[in-house]
Order: C-alpha cells, then sequence, then structure tokens
C-alpha cells in the first residue's frame, strides 16, 4: 500500500511547493527542490568562529514606536514608505510554512512571526507583506543580496552564520531528530549504518548528521518537500532534520516516524542583514511583545502543539550583543 501512496503523496507536496505565493497580492518567487550530492553544499569552517552567546541579539532601545510612526531615517520608515515587509519564507515546510490548498495562502508558525512584524509597521498585516519562498541553502545569500529584509525559515542561531547575518532574539527552540520508516527497529541515528539519510543542503542538519554517524550515506535536496520526495519515493531511508520540520512530515505521512533520540538543540532566530541594526533591534521589540501578550503562545498551540506537546513559556529573549561581535 505505502509503494502505491507514496508517489502521490509525494507528488501532491512538491505541487504544493511550486505553486507558492506571498499573502500579499505581490507575487513569491519559487526554487523548487532539487537532489544534490551531499558534497555540493558548503563544507563548515574547521574552526568555528567566537561571537560570545551565539542566542543574544542586539539590545531594543528606547520606546516601540506606534504602528504607521516609524522613526525617521530607520530602516523600518524605509520598508514602510516601500509599501510592504518583503520576507524570506519556506512554502514546504507543515505548519512552519507551508501553502493552504484550499486558501492559496502560506500559513505557519514562521509566517505568524513575519505578520507580527508587518503590524508592528503598518498595523495591519493584510496586504503589507510579500512572501518570496526561497531553500535553505538561499537563507543567507538573500539577506547578504538585501533582497529580502527577513527571513523566517527555521534558522539555526549560531556563530558561524553571525559572521553574515545578524539574528533576531531567539524565538524557539528546536532540536534535531530523525524520521525512519514506521516499520523501523533503529532507536536512534547510530542505528542507522549504512543507510542513506536526506538532510537539506546548506543547514546545520547536514552538518550534525554526518558528525554525529559518519557510517551513514548523506544525500540533500534544496527542500524539506524535496527529502520528504526522496524518502516517500525509496531514495532515502530516513531523514534529518528539526524535529519541527519532521513533525510536519510525519502528519503527511502516515508510515513514517520520529526517532526519541535528539541529536542537537537549535535555537531558532529570525534573520536580517547585519547592515540594519535598528530593524533588528525593532523586531526584537516586536518578539518581546508577542512573548509577553500571549500571542507568540495562541501561535504554537495552533500549529506545533499538536504534534510536539504543550509548552509552558516561549523561550527566553537574550540580548547584550556588540555590534561587529
Amino acid at each position: 500500500m505505502k509503494k502505491l501512496l507514496a508517489p502521490v503523496a509525494a507528488s501532491l507536496a512538491i505541487l504544493l511547493a511550486a505553486t507558492a505565493c506571498g499573502s500579499g497580492d505581490y507575487a513569491a518567487t519559487e526554487i523548487p527542490p532539487k537532489v544534490q550530492p551531499s558534497e555540493a553544499a558548503p563544507a563548515p569552517p574547521a574552526t568555528q568562529p567566537d561571537c560570545g552567546v551565539p542566542v543574544a541579539s542586539y539590545t531594543p532601545e528606547g520606546a516601540m514606536p506606534p504602528p504607521g510612526a516609524m522613526p525617521p531615517n530607520s530602516y523600518m520608515a524605509k520598508i514602510k514608505a516601500r509599501g510592504r515587509l518583503i520576507a524570506g519564507v519556506s512554502a514546504d515546510s507543515f505548519n512552519l510554512g507551508s501553502r493552504n490548498p484550499v486558501t492559496g495562502q502560506i500559513e505557519g508558525f514562521d509566517i505568524d512571526m513575519i505578520k507580527a512584524v508587518a503590524r508592528a509597521i503598518f498595523g495591519t498585516d493584510q496586504g503589507t507583506v510579500e512572501l518570496r519562498v526561497i531553500s535553505s541553502p538561499q537563507r543567507i545569500p538573500v539577506l547578504q543580496k538585501e533582497q529580502v529584509d527577513i527571513v523566517a525559515r527555521n534558522m539555526t542561531i549560531n556563530c558561524s552564520r553571525w559572521q553574515q547575518i545578524a539574528f533576531s532574539a531567539e524565538y524557539y527552540h528546536s532540536g534535531q531528530k530523525t524520521l525512519v520508516p514506521r516499520d523501523s527497529t533503529a532507536k536512534r541515528l547510530k542505528d542507522l549504518n549504512g543507510k542513506t539519510i536526506c538532510a537539506p543542503a546548506g543547514s546545520t542538519s547536514l552538518d550534525n548528521l554526518k558528525k554525529e554517524n559518519p557510517q551513514v550515506v548523506p544525500i540533500t535536496a534544496d527542500t524539506d518537500t524535496g527529502c520528504l520526495a526522496l524518502f516517500q519515493s525509496g531514495k532515502a531511508y530516513g531523514i534529518s532534520g528539526d524535529d519541527t520540520v519532521l513533525a510536519g512530515d510525519v502528519a503527511q505521512d502516515p508510515y513514517a516516524k520520529v526517532l526519541d533520540d535528539r541529536i542537537s538543540d537549535e535555537p531558532y532566530g529570525l534573520g536580517m542583514s547585519l547592515k540594519h541594526q535598528d530593524f533588528v533591534r525593532f523586531v526584537n521589540q516586536v518578539l518581546a511583545q508577542i512573548k509577553a501578550d500571549g500571542t507568540w503562545m495562541q501561535s504554537y498551540n495552533k500549529w506545533l502543539m499538536p504534534a510536539l506537546g504543550e509548552l509552558t513559556s516561549p523561550p527566553p529573549s537574550v540580548y547584550g550583543r556588540i555590534p561587529g561581535q
């Protein structure tokens, strides 16, 4: 039965990603999933740079401006004048950022974070957000080229990335696990020697996979859906990635399960350009506000709680980063 259903599920997943569009009136870009050999992903530096506490972001300054009244000459004022916030997102990460086949909108926990920023700038998230669909390897380049204002695509904060982009305070604390067939007897990643495991290219998941078990055979795809399609077609025995993403995969494939073995901690941050520290500080104010007023918890309970369980509170915001660190 799985052989009959898997191609259909994989085709549907790819179709949903390929037809992604923004939540405003602006067309989104889209990069289709593409299988790559694992060597194609950039290798991490031999020695990780020291950036102090990785999850520490820039400290918010002053009172939060009211919507529609952004400080003159600020990056937020530039966004307001443009009329829309441009965000790089996923369209194939179920419950984080994926296209609803009924409404045609991209929705999920990550998308709610973007909408909160838009509401803080414009007073509304209706028609003020342009969602551009990007792959995992594109997350940093689109920020460095300033093709987007912000990226919300389950991106882990680490010192290496702080050398290239800036991060908000942590908005979700994830961890890497492994998805396998439901009838697998494996209990942990180290039980999968010789098995082909997929992880998104350009991700910390791929780095962690190779480090934790050099005996697996890693392959990559540009998107989470690409890995799911490889798994469902039998080209990958399993998928290694963040628990948030794998929970969405299991919701789409009843023949899969996620192992309890957790091999890393993955603190998520909203990515922004290093050139716009005022915007980072502003976004940190937004996150602090939605964590305090219950908006963050409402979003978590809607999108992630059914698969990942209840939480008593959002992750704490840590500040104190020195510009240039």
